[in-house]
């Protein structure tokens, strides 16, 4: 029992702790497996399926987040309904808004994501910007989506804003049609949020804390310390509008008014002709706007209607009709009345109203300011004319003095274009009368009546020409007026002739007049033509022309034998063709490169004759 005792005191910790031995720490080596130890080491298959930058990402400064966060309780707290005027659905930044998908990137889709807010505002009324935006993207993506029918496409819309007619439907479309920058990858879109859209750089703005950095057209201003504003040295303070443009065009607007002279019965066609290539669809359109302005209740409900009419991207045009609605309506209905009566009937209507008789005061005045002005100028110029006669009598006539006669060139030109009209009044004829159909306007003009014949002046009879030019006008009873006047020119004569006059006069009959008298000079005693010795060039302007001379010079010569071949850019010749043809109808292109050519001068010395169109 003593033993195991003994055994048992041998394990104490007393016995046995000063015999614990202690290592040196310094001498272990702790490196990790892991932990690189310094040497060279090959980085095949660690780098596969990545690129250089991948894993980069970019955060926003601490310090412009921190400020933005103040600034946004600054304007919580000191909330005031007059700094509201102006400002847009985006005006406050859509890119501080939580779960929005959709953000657009340029001023274009900016302005078409607006215009499709207002969209959805009507539709679904006054609802806070965080709905109205999170609705925006449930029907971008619809609309966006590919895989989707037209029909599914519209329920899912109607679900979400509620039944439409076709119209508003299809403004809608072309709206999602607008947004060119849906989609994509998202991080790429985060990363982009502080991307300048001009050159692609990280753009920051500084800012005063203190003071309000941002006006009501969203304008942010460079911040200046006061350290820097000491000094001789100006300081230049630069500014960068981030309202779509709404500065300018309001400061623009204000530059321009419209005078009531300015509005005739078609200044509203002169103006939808900028957006509307078609004249029918601008005319078309000028009576519908016209409409609205009549029938509009309010000022809201007409740029509503006119928003649907003419689209969105008409925002300036639709600005002036609603702040100047009133004069342009009556000055169009004005300016377009049919008779006296009626002209009288607006003229009253006008001079009842306090508003109307303004602009109807304005219109007498300036018709009052025209007369006096054209008065002094015929006056002016009559005094001039005096004038200058005078200093022509006062020269000695001994000496050789020429006058130098100007010309304002500038006063000459057309500033707005060929199409340009600068008559805004057009007197018509007598007999004339107007009908007004439904979207367009019927002007008739009676027929000039033709001038009375001379006493010796008579048709020439188709029997009374050659027996062989008499072929040529088969179904022919006379000349007419013109070809009768030029019958003994034409057809007895070589002389050269210039022939001026309007379509359908019957200038073609005579060249083929002329044709047929250089036919008649190569007639043999048989009867038979000597196609070898001659040829006679036609030179029409337009490729078009030229195969329509073809088909009715080959029909009424056909019975001579004589062959008529085109020649043009898109029809070419052998040599073998141009010897067989006695008529060859051209451009005057094509002829200029035939006569150039050395080889061709054996075909051209054979032509006798030459009738340019």
């Amino acid at each position: 029992m003593a033993d195991v005792t003994a055994r048992n005191l041998q394990y104490e910790y007393k016995a046995n702790s000063n015999l614990v031995l202690q290592a040196d720490r310094s001498l272990i080596d702790r490196t990790r497996r892991d932990e690189p130890t310094g040497e060279v080491l090959s980085l095949v298959g660690k780098l596969e399926g990545t690129k250089m930058g991948d894993k980069a990402q970019r955060t926003k400064p601490q310090k412009l987040e921190e400020r933005r966060d103040k600034r946004r309780k600054r304007d919580e707290d000191r909330h005031d309904i007059n700094k509201m005027k102006g400002f847009t659905l985006l005006s406050e930044g859509i890119d501080e808004m939580v779960g929005i998908v959709y953000k657009p990137k340029t001023k274009e889709t900016r302005e078409t994501y607006e215009v499709l807010l207002s969209f959805i505002h009507a539709a679904l009324g006054d609802q806070p910007r965080d709905i109205l935006c999170g609705a925006a993207d449930e029907v971008l993506a619809v609309l966006k989506n590919d895989k989707m029918r037209d029909k599914e496409r519209r329920r899912e819309v109607e679900q979400l804003l509620g039944p439409s007619d076709d119209t508003r439907y299809h403004v809608l479309v072309n709206l999602g049609k607008k947004i060119t920058d849906y989609g994509g990858d998202k991080d790429l879109q985060n990363m982009d949020d502080n991307i300048d859209e001009t050159y692609g750089v990280n753009v920051q703005f500084e800012s005063d804390e203190e003071e309000g950095d941002e006006d009501q057209f969203g304008e942010v201003r460079d911040e200046h310390s006061d350290e820097d504003s000491e000094g001789e040295e100006a300081v230049v303070s630069t500014r960068l509008t981030a309202n779509l443009g709404e500065a300018g065009d309001v400061m623009s607007e204000k530059k321009k008014q419209l005078h009531p002279r300015d509005i005739d019965a078609f200044w509203l066609q002169r103006q939808l002709s900028r957006f509307y290539d078609d004249a029918i669809v601008s005319q078309k359109k000028a009576d519908e706007v016209l409409e609205i302005l009549k029938t509009a209740s309010d000022d809201r409900e007409c740029e509503n209607q006119l928003v649907l009419l003419l689209g969105f991207n008409t925002f300036d045009f639709i600005k002036v009709l609603r702040q100047h609605r009133r004069m342009i309506q009556y000055c169009t209905m004005l300016a377009s009345a049919q008779s006296e009566a009626e002209k009288e009937r607006i003229i009253g209507k006008m001079e009842s109203d306090q508003e109307l008789s303004k602009i109807l005061y304005q219109l007498q005045e300036t018709e009052k300011e025209d007369i006096i002005r054209e008065e002094r100028s015929r006056r002016e110029r009559v005094r001039k004319s005096r004038v200058d006669d005078l200093e022509a009598m006062d020269v000695d006539h001994g000496e050789s003095v020429m006058p130098r006669q100007l010309l304002d060139l500038e006063d000459l030109a057309f500033s707005q274009g060929s199409h340009f009209m600068a008559n805004k009044r057009c007197q018509l004829p007598d007999g004339s009368f107007r009908k007004q159909r439904k979207g367009y306007e019927e002007v008739h003009v009676p027929a000039l009546k033709p001038k009375p014949f001379a006493d010796n002046e008579v048709l020439v009879a188709i029997d009374k020409l050659p027996k062989y030019a008499q072929a040529g006008f088969e179904g022919f009873k006379t000349l007419n007026r013109i070809q009768s006047k030029l019958f003994k020119t034409t057809m007895e004569t070589d002389e050269n002739l210039l022939v001026c006059a309007p379509t359908g006069a019957g200038k073609t009959n005579v060249a083929l007049m002329a044709m047929l008298r250089e036919i008649g000079k190569h007639i043999n005693m048989d009867g038979t033509i000597n196609v070898d010795d001659f040829k006679i060039i036609y030179i029409a302007p337009m490729r078009s022309l030229v195969q329509e001379m073809v088909g009715s010079f080959g029909k009424r010569l056909a019975s001579y034998g004589i062959i008529v071949s085109e020649l043009t850019g898109d029809h070419q010749l052998c040599k073998e063709e141009i010897n067989a043809t006695q008529i060859i109808v051209c451009t005057p292109e094509k002829w200029d490169i035939i006569t150039r050519k050395g080889g061709e001068r054996t075909y051209t010395q054979l032509v006798r004759l030459i009738i340019i169109h």
